[in-house]
């Protein structure tokens, strides 16, 4: 049977305490018990069902964690504040001293950061790799690799994971598979094509609104329920916690995301297509012209289409920056980071989410000074945005 992933959050129902039509939010950070046994036992993890401190878990982010787990067609999910603290718990739980993983070279600059200069401090190297070249991952594979790390369309550059083939890999040498699927909710649906574990940053599409931070690991229950132990759960110890009112707030704003996804994907293939043949370089997965368009095309649910982000390469820096000011200047969208939003958002990454990577290793993964990242928003007459973007080009020099 088709995987419906939409259709699995709609499945969902929860009444709030009171009948309401939203679950009611657990507004405490510590549970009372009836028993201190009870609470014994929920140290010790033996005790469904029972909540301990909203460190540990609470109702609110439960419900937003079982939506997510259906979402992505795991067992269960834990959520946590950020983005970042989805990631890096994931990837403690996992590695340890005297541990490698494999990584994509092209992956989220807070992501890089972590894994180049903060991990071999604990004893932990990385190998970043060309992830689109299965033969140069499993090359830099060896006998203390844990893990292969990678997202499903990569930030800045928009190249695309052969998810199935890395998962094949993983299996192979038994290493867990961990995805970032933040750039394509609905669209890729990792766990389904043999990822182990599935992780988004909240803030962006999912959450659409821009207004919190948030990050979820989707996974089967064993890793979930480590990450979550007292004892050595690296999720429960670095406290990456969610506040129950955000998680409320995002599973409202869950409901819309497979409206969204569709209108984020029509637009941004409709300004790819026009771009590209204004004779910009343009990279979007649905382009034919992308090197991982027929890879994309066979993961894809095909309803949700390529998603809402799209590169162009204005020449040069000052170019790039001209643009960005004027089409800001004009309402076109906003010169910020992050994605998602219902507005478009643009920056360029070389000096923004990906400043962290040196300038030579920029260079060499193709990360140019004039590439502007778009996340296009959710513009009801996209014909109109696109002639008023034409414009604002001309006018800089970049067409």
């Amino acid at each position: 049977m088709k995987f419906k992933p939409a259709n699995n959050i709609q499945d969902l129902q929860y009444f709030g305490e009171f009948g309401g039509v939203n679950p009611s939010i657990s507004d405490s950070s510590t549970y009372t018990f009836l028993e201190a046994k009870t609470m014994f036992d929920t140290f010790e993890g033996n005790a469904d069902g029972c909540y301990l401190y909203s460190r540990h878990t609470s109702p609110s982010n439960l419900y937003l964690g079982e939506a997510l787990a259906a979402m992505e067609g795991t067992e269960t999910a834990n959520v946590a504040g950020s983005g970042m603290g989805a990631i890096t718990p994931t990837i403690l739980q996992i590695c340890g001293q005297g541990d490698h993983l494999v990584s994509s070279r092209t992956i989220y600059g807070g992501t890089y950061a972590f894994l180049k200069n903060f991990t071999p401090r604990m004893g932990i190297e990385t190998s970043f790799v060309d992830i689109t070249k299965l033969d140069v991952v499993e090359a830099a594979i060896n006998e203390h690799t844990k893990m292969i790390y990678c997202e499903s369309v990569s930030n800045p550059l928009l190249e695309v994971a052969d998810i199935k083939g890395l998962a094949a890999l993983a299996k192979k040498y038994n290493l867990k598979l961990v995805v970032d699927n933040t750039f394509s909710p609905l669209s890729i649906s990792p766990a389904q094509l043999g990822a182990d574990v599935v992780i988004h940053s909240l803030t962006k599409f999912i959450n659409g609104s821009s207004d919190t931070m948030g990050g979820v690991v989707c996974a089967d229950a064993d890793f979930i329920n480590s990450q979550k132990s007292v004892i050595d759960g690296a999720s429960m110890l670095l406290g990456a916690s969610m506040d129950s009112l955000r998680s409320s707030s995002i599973l409202k704003n869950m409901r819309t995301l497979h409206i969204r996804m569709k209108q984020h994907s029509k637009n941004a293939a409709y300004l790819a297509d026009k771009f590209e043949a204004d004779g910009l370089k343009t990279v979007y997965p649905g382009l034919k012209s992308h090197p991982s368009h027929k890879i994309f095309t066979e993961m894809m649910n095909e309803e949700y289409g390529y998603g809402g982000m799209l590169t162009i390469d204005a020449g040069s820096l000052e170019k790039a920056n001209a643009l960005m000011e004027l089409m800001q200047e004009r309402n076109l969208g906003y010169l910020a980071v992050s994605l998602g939003f219902y507005k478009t958002l643009f920056s360029a990454p070389g000096t923004s989410t990906s400043s962290e990577i040196p300038e030579e290793e920029q260079v060499e993964m193709g990360l140019t000074d004039g590439l502007i990242r778009f996340s296009i928003g959710l513009d009801n007459d996209i014909e109109r945005t696109y002639e008023m973007m034409h414009a604002c080009m001309k006018e800089v020099g970049v067409l």
